[in-house]
């Protein structure tokens, strides 16, 4: 029989429920991913994407002249963390509406941990063929001549 000592027909105690998870330890995970991001924007603020030599280039833009999606993300980075936002926008407009998802994002990670809910990111199809889309239209017309303005 669980829960009864044999010896002496007592009752033990059962188990106690494990404590919550403090607002801390909540949080840490969400901390260590912008402290990685803030280190990340910070390297790219300091060492300069525009003088060469620094950051490998772009292996598609080497080999046929056509610029990916990511063309000029770096160089955003660099304007962004430096206050720069129209030259942020001309390097890589995408880089910068990422740099606002991501902050809306994390935002609200953090503050279901705080609660203690749980976070869940499950996009369904359509917002998955959306954003391929967007990604393959924007890297479409950034090509043609008339998207000169989305060249990085």
């Amino acid at each position: 029989m669980r829960g009864v000592n044999a010896d002496s027909h007592s009752v033990t105690p059962p188990a106690p429920a494990p404590a919550p998870a403090t607002l801390l330890s909540r949080l840490v995970v969400p901390t260590g991913v912008l402290a990685a991001v803030v280190g990340a924007f910070t390297y790219v603020a300091a060492v300069d994407p525009n003088e060469p030599g620094h950051y490998p280039v772009c292996p598609l833009l080497q080999v046929t002249g056509l610029y990916c999606p990511g063309c000029g993300g770096l160089r955003s980075a660099h304007a962004f963390a430096h206050g720069d936002l129209v030259t942020a926008l001309h390097a890589n407009a995408l880089a910068v509406a990422g740099y606002a998802v991501f902050a809306v994002l994390w935002t609200v990670w953090v503050v279901r941990a705080a609660r203690g809910r749980p976070v869940r990111l499950d996009p369904g199809p359509v917002q998955l063929w959306t954003l391929g889309a967007l990604l393959l239209v924007f890297t479409v017309v950034r090509n043609l001549p008339y998207g000169g303005w989305l060249h990085p």
